[in-house]
């Protein structure tokens, strides 16, 4: 491991004053990135400010305190780049949860790193002693660290359907949760108190790696956008809290850092607001079920189910001039976004006006349904969010729900036993007329069954939204 006290020298001011100003560059590109990725129209942009900011940052650290030659830090940079680029270029728009879930661990388990070869070097260094609040500081960023990196394993396991997605709990699994949380506390205290108990932070990584665990494990499929936001927030504090510990402390770490962890929590608090539940809920409440495309629904009455096939839907969409599509997970399984894109088209050419809504927590990460649509090209001024969608659909003749199940569902307005009671959905049901596409009347990620499947102005449009919606596409070209 590579001891930067060996070769870290004094800088003249004028070195630390130009790092300064790097560093502060950084920031304001990283506060400018973020504003910038609060909206699709911007986001691009936003992530190429952020990476120009976080780019500066790395050469200002690595270059101005001659912590290493040219060499390794453009070998470090090329090779890192092109790793993320490989990734980015191969990996597919539908997985990208996934990827978002992998980042998230990987800052965790690089702040836990950056903190072990910290202590070892200041281990190795009596000139650089370690105080109370480093050591304390020590022991927060590795806890919080492999917190992160494990629940972001299981979070990945999760999403690519490698752990089955409901949530797992157990008696006792709280306070279990909070004795290795106590527990991981009081060891980040010892090891201020006594700076050469290193063996504290093997304590603390293996009772935080299980704690990591055992949180994620008990979110369900339904909460799992929350979660995915929550351990970005994590990730972030972690960097931060390391920032501090390094001897000069790294400015632009903590401020990136903290940056992260605010905005992660904002985010988790708007996902929490936009389901109508509090984040404990979130965390213990234990709310969801396997997958949404398996076993059949349970429906509580003999109402017939309504169908619609390609033909007649054709049909139905010819002349209208408002309709409202609704994606959800289900379009981003079947990868239909290309199908609806053609759709639109055809709509669009049509005369027909045709708007997107959006639910903040459709899909599975923060934004998911937008980067999908998005990745076809669909203009960011028909897509709507919540509250500018649901007006417009008592003026809609046709809601078209591709995928989407519980952020659609009336129960969540009236049912005060439904867990999801109370979430703010997107009224799909005030249209004239509801089309459903979706593979059976199976309950989605709550474990929910939707009353929206037998509504008096509901059809059922049954299959595989990309062949579904390909089939219906063509049957607009031919009539």
């Amino acid at each position: 491991m590579l001891h930067l006290a060996t070769i870290v020298t004094p800088m003249p001011l004028w070195v630390e004053l130009t790092q300064d100003i790097a560093y502060l560059v950084a920031a304001v590109l990283f506060i400018f990135g973020i504003k910038q990725l609060s909206s699709p129209r911007t986001a691009r942009r936003g992530n190429m400010t952020a990476g120009v900011g976080m780019l500066l940052a790395i050469v200002a650290t690595l270059y101005i305190q001659s912590a290493m030659s040219l060499i390794w830090i453009i070998s470090g940079m090329v090779v890192g780049s092109a790793v993320g680029a490989v990734l980015a270029i191969r990996i597919q728009m539908t997985a990208m949860p996934q990827l978002v879930a992998l980042f998230n661990g990987f800052g965790g388990l690089a702040s836990v790193l950056v903190v072990g070869s910290e202590y070892l070097r200041r281990s190795d260094d009596i000139t650089l002693p370690i105080t109370f609040d480093q050591g304390l500081t020590m022991g927060l960023s590795v806890l919080v660290g492999c917190v992160t990196f494990t629940g972001s394993m299981v979070a990945y396991g999760k999403l690519q359907g490698l752990i089955a997605g409901r949530p797992r709990q157990w008696t006792g699994q709280l306070i279990g949760n909070a004795l290795m949380f106590g527990l991981s506390v009081v060891a980040s205290f010892w090891i201020g108190l006594d700076n050469t108990a290193g063996w504290t932070l093997l304590i603390i990584a293996a009772l935080s790696s299980i704690l990591g665990v055992t949180l994620t494990i008990a979110i369900g499929g339904a909460d799992m956008p929350v979660m995915v936001a929550l351990l970005n927030s994590y990730s972030g504090i972690a960097a931060c809290a390391t920032g501090f510990i390094l001897d000069p402390p790294n400015k632009a770490l903590i401020v990136s850092g903290a940056l992260v962890g605010a905005s992660g929590i904002i985010l988790t608090s708007i996902m929490c607001k936009a389901m109508n539940r509090s984040l404990a809920n979130v965390l213990f409440g234990g709310v969801g079920t396997d997958d949404s495309t398996g076993a059949a629904s349970q429906q509580h009455d003999d109402r017939p189910v309504r169908t619609v096939d390609a033909e007649e839907l054709a049909m139905m969409l010819d002349g209208v001039r408002k309709v409202i599509i609704v994606p959800g997970y289900g379009m981003a399984v079947a990868q239909a976004q290309h199908a609806v894109r053609d759709l639109y088209h055809l709509l669009q050419k049509a005369g027909t006006e045709v708007y997107f809504g959006i639910h903040p927590v459709a899909g599975r990460m923060p934004g998911h349904m937008n980067v999908l649509l998005a990745e076809v090209d669909i203009p960011y001024d028909r897509l709507l969010d919540l509250d500018q969608c649901n007006p417009e659909f008592e003026t809609a003749e046709i809601a078209m729900v591709i995928g989407a199940n519980d952020v659609v569902n009336p129960a969540a307005r009236h049912d005060k036993s439904s867990p999801i009671y109370g979430m703010p959905i997107l009224n799909v049901d005030k249209a004239q007329t509801v089309i459903v596409c979706k593979r059976s009347l199976a309950a989605g990620y709550a474990g929910v069954e939707n009353e929206l499947f037998l509504a008096p102005n509901t059809l059922m449009f049954f299959g595989d939204a990309k062949k579904s919606i390909s089939d219906l596409s063509k049957a607009l070209t031919e009539q």
